[in-house]
């Protein structure tokens, strides 16, 4: 009896070592591909060479998965990987992975993907598919992460309430071409195990009101703020408009005249508001991105 009990213990304590052998060989190889995806990620953005880009980003993209693939990958800490957007749910519902990679002609390729926060601690995953080019009028159009209207998002905004079907606004910087740069206002939402993006709850902008997101181009060499102050639960951006009333429509030179217009969320709609009058403008270096032919020591990832 007493060998038997002796053997038990044994077990017992070798499972017990086991248990917590699993987090730190987790956690060890975790620091490993991290390593990985900091060079691989520099690569990305600062190879002069546009095939040296694409090489390293394929390559991120598979350690990527393999790091997402490792248990309880969920609550690892990705805050010192800069060039590459990682943003938590408030509700820690899902974490997005974005970033970008610049063509020799100024345009840009998006990717990323959804991580799911499941309980089990396997990995569920949408990876997102970037079909920028085969829309013409993104605003009007509802995708899912199969066909993706890229972007590299800065900002999560939560709508849980006062709706039939939760949401999540994404607020994204979006790199166009040489001449003109976009935000975008993104809405995103879950269901029948599928992430679906666009969602009708703008009004207010007789332009706008209706459409599925929200999508604003400018001079590629001027700053544009969006950004979302929670105490007025309204989304606050630069007015744009363009030099002269005769180039309207001739969205690459539009720039910020000084005034500010928003989004407020209003019973889980959000209302246009214009003109507003902000004691303390949000400061465009609030998420200032640095354009990648202009890299300076500041993070890749903070966006204009």
């Amino acid at each position: 009896m007493k060998s038997i009990f002796s053997v038990v213990l044994i077990l017992i304590s070798l499972t017990i070592q086991a248990q917590h052998a699993a987090p730190n060989r987790a956690k060890e190889q975790f620091d490993i591909y991290l390593d990985s995806l900091k060079a691989l990620s520099f690569k990305v953005i600062n190879n002069p060479a546009e095939p040296e880009r694409y090489n390293a980003n394929y390559t991120m993209v598979k350690t990527l998965v393999s790091t997402l693939k490792l248990p309880n990958s969920f609550n690892f800490n990705f805050d010192s990987l800069k060039t590459i957007s990682v943003l938590t749910s408030p509700d820690r519902r899902f974490k997005i992975f974005t970033w970008h990679v610049m063509n020799q002609d100024g345009s840009y390729r998006y990717y990323g993907t959804i991580q799911m926060n499941n309980p089990s601690g396997k990995l569920q995953m949408f990876p997102l598919v970037d079909h920028t080019h085969t829309y013409k009028k993104p605003e009007d159009t509802t995708t899912t992460n199969q066909d993706w209207y890229g972007s590299q998002y800065y900002k999560i905004i939560p709508v849980l309430y006062n709706v039939r079907t939760p949401y999540y606004i994404l607020l994204g910087w979006k790199g166009n071409n040489v001449k003109s740069t976009k935000k975008v206002i993104e809405v995103l939402s879950f269901k029948d195990n599928k992430a679906n993006f666009g969602m009708s709850v703008f009004e207010g902008d007789k332009e706008r009101t209706g459409k599925k997101r929200i999508v604003y181009e400018y001079n590629r060499q001027v700053s544009f703020m969006m950004n979302y102050l929670p105490k007025e639960g309204t989304i606050v951006f630069d007015h744009l408009a363009p030099p002269d009333p005769k180039l309207a429509d001739k969205y690459e030179l539009y720039g910020p005249d000084m005034s500010y217009d928003g989004y407020k969320l209003i019973n889980g709609r959000w209302k246009y508001v214009s003109d507003l009058e902000l004691k303390n403008p949000p400061s465009v270096t609030d998420q200032e991105y640095n354009d990648p032919k202009k890299p300076s020591k500041k993070a890749v990832n903070k966006l204009n």
